[in-house]
């Protein structure tokens, strides 16, 4: 009869399990789901920009200019400043083109840039260069630079929305 008894509280046990495991099942198939969705980052996007920048000076450089951010189909108006130190002679006025990766809103545009970088213009030629912000935004411009102008020097440039 132990036997048997053992049997029958099994069953009971059984009857219990049988209710508990789908429950457990359903809780940890929404954790997994809350945990996905939670973690998951959100995603970037890459932003259209225009800019004009004149620079200009002997050994420091400085120069200033404007453009515009489109960013989710609408337009951002930029002011850009910067100073460059190194070999810099001459003055030069660059019309940029390019994007903006890695953004998610359009005030990650915003920040100070920096790049190490070399070029050249004399009367008129190419210009591209590759800046990044502490948001993680990336710049990668390039255009037509008319002027006298020649550089190697580090650059540390900022941009603001205006």
């Amino acid at each position: 009869m132990t036997h048997f008894s053992s049997l029958s509280s099994g069953g009971g046990k059984m009857k219990v399990l049988a209710r508990v495991v789908p429950l457990a099942m359903r809780i940890a198939a929404l954790a997994v789901v809350a945990i996905a969705t939670i973690s998951t980052p959100s995603r970037a996007e890459t932003g259209i920009v225009r800019a004009v920048v004149t620079r200009g000076g002997f050994i420091v450089g400085v120069g200033g200019g404007s453009g515009t951010l489109i960013f989710r189909g609408r337009s951002y108006p930029l002011a850009i400043s910067g100073m460059s130190f190194g070999a810099t002679i001459g003055v030069s006025t660059t019309d940029l083109r390019g994007h903006a990766y890695h953004m998610r809103n359009p005030s990650d545009i915003e920040g100070v840039y920096s790049a190490i970088g070399a070029g050249g213009a004399l009367a008129g030629g190419a210009a591209g260069i590759r800046l990044r912000n502490t948001n993680g935004v990336i710049l990668e411009l390039s255009g037509t630079r008319v002027g006298i102008d020649l550089s190697v020097a580090v650059s540390g440039v900022t941009v603001r929305l205006r």
